[in-house]
C-alpha cells in the first residue's frame, strides 16, 4: 500500500511539473499597439525608423514580457510595465538616451571611440557588450564590478 502510494505521489508530481511547464513557456505573436504604453513609447521615440518584424508577449507563471525584434535583427525586450530590460542593437549604438549618463560617460572616457552595442538590466545591475567585444558590468550604483 505504502509503495502506491508513493507511485501515485510521484506521478501527481510530475503531471504538476510538466502542466506548470506548459502554463509557463506561452508566446504569442502581438500587434505592437498591443504593448504596455511606455514601451510604445520607446519605440517611437528611440527607434522611429525601424520597422517591426515581430511582437510578441511571452507569459509566464507568475510574470510577463515583451520582445521587438525589427526587420534588421535588432531586438527590445520589456517587461510586464513596458520598461526596457534588454536592448541589442547588432551593429549600431543602444541609442544614447537609452544608456545611463554614469555608464555612458564611463564608456566614451576609458574606451573612446566604441560603441555600446547591447545593454541589458536587472533589479541589481547592468551589463554592456561594447564594439571592442568588451562586456562590462556595473553594480546599481553605476560601479564596474566585471569586464570580460
Amino acid at each position: 500500500m505504502k509503495r502506491i502510494i508513493q507511485t501515485a505521489v510521484v506521478a501527481l508530481v510530475c503531471l504538476v511539473a510538466f502542466q506548470l511547464n506548459a502554463v509557463a513557456d506561452n508566446d504569442k505573436p502581438i500587434n505592437v499597439t498591443q504593448l504596455p504604453a511606455t514601451a510604445q513609447q520607446v519605440l517611437k521615440k528611440y527607434f522611429p525608423s525601424k520597422k517591426v518584424a515581430l511582437a510578441k508577449q511571452e507569459t509566464g507563471l507568475f510574470d510577463k514580457a515583451y520582445d521587438v525584434v525589427f526587420n534588421n535583427g535588432e531586438k527590445v525586450e520589456f517587461d510586464r510595465r513596458g520598461n526596457w530590460t534588454e536592448i541589442d542593437c547588432k551593429s549600431s549604438s543602444v541609442p544614447a538616451g537609452l544608456v545611463p549618463a554614469k555608464i555612458s560617460q564611463y564608456v566614451k572616457s576609458t574606451y573612446p571611440g566604441t560603441k555600446i552595442l547591447q545593454i541589458e538590466k536587472d533589479d541589481n545591475q547592468y551589463e554592456v557588450k561594447l564594439s571592442n567585444r568588451l562586456e562590462i558590468t556595473f553594480n546599481k550604483n553605476f560601479q564596474v564590478v566585471d569586464i570580460d
